[in-house]
């Protein structure tokens, strides 16, 4: 992969950060988020759904170059490119990725003179609060903006998280990129762009708390896992509609497939327990057992109650080794 050269849509002025309503340099805190770019096998298991050439942006988060950003940019990535505010460009080693609350890490080989920001708490942010969402780039591609919402989020890849951040309006290069509080601390990385439907207010992104990483962080950074066992994982693909969770599709080769569960499956229950809502559906298969467990789920097609196993597994399992030092 050359050397990444990115360029990315300018936020309009209007809507880029106010030096009257922060009171931190914020300049100096926008360097500290860098663009990130990765290439990932064409037989990666992850290739045909998130692409073998991914790109987004990343957060440092200590002077030695350790950067935060969300993990489907950096899974089973073969190479990684890391470039600063000023144009200057590192390679980068992948350190690290959470299935579980999404973040990934990435470590610079070579020095990225940006600055570390420091992390903050997520656990005070309410509607309301005035907040930055920022790409690398500098003022140009920081988005002023607010928190419209808290509240749990389920994601149609057997995701979930407890209280989910979402932000209004939404900023166009959400992928990894930096949500800053109103003391310049991170208080979340960028995942989704959601439509007002999704987010029950105006059409935003979705942010992961920063709160959730730090107890796995050290474990993160020094392991590449954070050392709990895994989840059961179906591979399935769901949507939700007036409460019913119907499967979508499953991913080729994944346990859902080799069971037999189809598109247009609806889940009523799991082990015979019924089910309303995808959160609820996968809070019933996680709380079975770990990875590897049979799951009884309890479904009903073309007119029809069946019950199928699966045979969960570890979604890691069938990811190809990243470059991870």
């Amino acid at each position: 992969m050359d050397e990444p050269r990115q360029e990315y849509p300018e936020i309009p002025e209007p809507y880029r950060p106010d030096d009257d309503r922060f009171s931190f340099d914020i300049d100096k805190t926008l360097r500290s988020v860098v663009s990130l770019r990765t290439e990932i096998p064409e037989t990666a298991f992850t290739a045909g759904t998130l692409g073998t050439q991914r790109s987004g942006h990343g957060v440092v988060i200590d002077p030695k170059g350790l950067v935060l950003t969300i993990g489907y940019l950096v899974v089973e990535a073969e190479r990684v490119w890391l470039v600063t505010n000023d144009g200057r460009a590192a390679e980068g080693h992948v350190m690290g990725y959470d299935q579980e609350t999404g973040f990934g890490l990435v470590q610079a080989l070579q020095p990225l003179d940006a600055p570390a920001i420091e992390l903050g708490s997520s656990a005070d942010l309410i509607p309301g609060d005035d907040v930055i969402v920022a790409g690398c780039g500098g003022r140009a591609h920081a988005l002023q903006t607010r928190v419209s919402a808290r509240k749990e989020f389920a994601g149609y890849w057997e995701y979930l998280l407890d209280d989910a951040i979402f932000t209004a309006p939404a900023h166009p290069l959400w992928g990894g990129a930096a949500l800053i509080g109103e003391d310049g601390t991170l208080r979340g990385i960028g995942s989704l762009y959601v439509r007002g439907e999704e987010s029950g207010e105006s059409e935003g992104n979705m942010i992961v708390p920063i709160d959730i990483v730090k107890a796995i962080l050290p474990t993160l950074r020094t392991t590449g896992t954070t050392g709990r066992p895994p989840r059961p994982w179906l591979g399935t693909f769901t949507a939700e509609t007036m409460g019913r969770v119907v499967i979508v599709g499953t991913w080729q080769g994944g346990p859902a497939e080799d069971a037999g569960l189809k598109a247009g499956d609806l889940v009523v229950g799991v082990d015979d327990k019924p089910v309303e809502g995808m959160a609820e559906f996968f809070r019933g298969v996680w709380s079975l057992g770990n990875a590897g467990i049979d799951v009884p789920l309890n479904i009903y097609r073309d007119g029809d109650l069946t019950t199928i196993t699966v045979r969960s597994c570890s979604r890691g399992d069938f990811y190809k080794s990243p470059n991870v030092h």
